[in-house]
């Protein structure tokens, strides 16, 4: 089982503490889950912390 799928699985876990939410929660959980995928997958990539100010910087960038 790869970092990426047990990071999914652990964000949607989390976020099942607001499912009786309604829609809200609905979409707290596809977000929670996108993050917990996205922090596996930069993980099982040898993610290094580089890496995240590196992404900061060119976010400030592009929004100027």
């Amino acid at each position: 089982m790869s970092r990426a799928f047990i990071g999914m699985v652990a964000g949607i876990a989390l976020a099942f503490a607001g499912y009786f939410g309604g829609f809200g929660a609905f979409l707290l959980v596809a977000a929670l889950g996108a993050i917990g995928y996205a922090v596996g997958a930069w993980w099982d990539g040898d993610g290094r912390s580089q890496d995240l100010r590196e992404m900061r910087q060119m976010f400030d960038r592009s929004r100027r």
